[in-house]
């Protein structure tokens, strides 16, 4: 489709460079001659003038046949120079058609993988749902225990389905520029404490310890974006270690930019699977599936488009067995 767009829009391009060469040839033709007859008659009447009345018999044919010489040799050049002009918009054109069109074709890509992902993350819960209601429905005596479990189960897969959808939202409305963001200043220390203490609960069930090292350090950003960046960061790390491990956040200054760095003790990372940690729906492996730790895949896509957001940057170093180190900076 985007091939077929490309050639024709070439075409236009070319229609349009040609049309206007055509013209400008034509102008270039018709002035060129006119001044070419101007000068010949000025000649030839120079001629007779100098002869007093002796009009050398034969000249004004050959100067007649000297203009139109040069009057093909003029509809020569420009022909060349028409089809050089041709051969170079056309490539021109298809280059520049191709990038005119890149973005369309990337957005449009980009909407049907995110539409794709977002079926095959969504089919999984409500499969689910359906699986449990209907094996419920097939059960003629059911106790009020067996009820409560299946409609707990229900709930969680709801609450999962919930969280999913308010993501996609999340990450669609920043994808577009539609984020109203408010940038204030704020302090980052605080923004981070208040981050830890939204995933304590989840720490101390895993029983995670949370080491701060943190400087009071001021910028000018959307509190509640970077709040949410770090709650992302800290809740990935904590979900990817080990029982009883530690989960390191610091947070610094260094020659004019905001270093934090939130660092846990899991698995890690392959070295493989490093490149795609921030794309949307990415889990590197089984081990990190949802099955086994919870979520989507979808927070670092959300933590990566709220730094880009604020003209930062993101990155991760890890190694298998050594866990993993998230940095931004801001």
């Amino acid at each position: 489709m985007f091939e077929r767009a490309r050639i024709e829009l070439t075409a236009w391009y070319l229609l349009i460079i040609m049309s206007i060469s055509i013209l400008f040839s034509g102008w270039v033709y018709q002035s060129v001659s006119a001044d070419l007859e101007k000068r010949l008659v000025a000649i030839d009447y120079r001629l007779q003038e100098e002869r007093r009345g002796f009009v050398q018999k034969g000249r004004g044919e050959a100067l007649k046949g000297d203009l139109d010489a040069a009057r093909k040799g003029l509809v020569l050049i420009l022909t060349w120079a028409n089809g050089v002009i041709l051969i170079l918009a056309g490539g021109a054109g298809y280059v520049l058609a191709g990038k005119t069109l890149r973005p369309i074709e990337e957005t449009l890509d980009e909407q049907k993988r995110f539409i794709a992902d977002a079926s095959h993350e969504l089919k999984t819960p409500l499969t689910v749902l359906k699986t449990s209601i209907e094996v419920a429905l097939r059960k003629k005596k059911m106790s009020a225990k067996e009820a409560r479990e299946i409609v707990e189960s229900n709930l969680e897969e709801v609450e999962d389905l919930q969280k999913l959808t308010e993501n996609l939202l999340t990450l669609a409305r920043y994808q577009e520029g539609k984020n109203g963001f408010v940038f204030e200043k704020v302090n980052l220390s605080k923004i981070a404490k208040r981050a830890v203490g939204k995933v304590s609960v989840l720490a101390k069930k895993k029983e995670i310890k949370i080491e701060e090292k943190l400087e009071d350090i001021f910028l000018v950003a959307d509190k509640e974006r970077i709040e949410e960046l770090l709650v992302i960061l800290l809740d990935n790390g904590i979900k990817y270690s080990k029982k009883g491990g530690v989960v390191k956040i610091s947070l610094k200054e260094k020659k004019g930019k905001v270093i934090l760095k939130v660092r846990d003790g899991g698995e890690g990372i392959s070295k493989e699977d490093l490149p795609q940690v921030f794309d949307r729906f990415y889990r590197a492996d089984q081990s990190r599936s949802k099955q086994k730790r919870g979520g989507f895949g979808l927070g670092l896509s959300v933590a990566k488009k709220i730094v880009e957001l604020h003209k930062g940057n993101i990155w991760v170093r890890s190694k298998r067995g050594e866990g993993s180190e998230f940095t931004v900076k801001l």
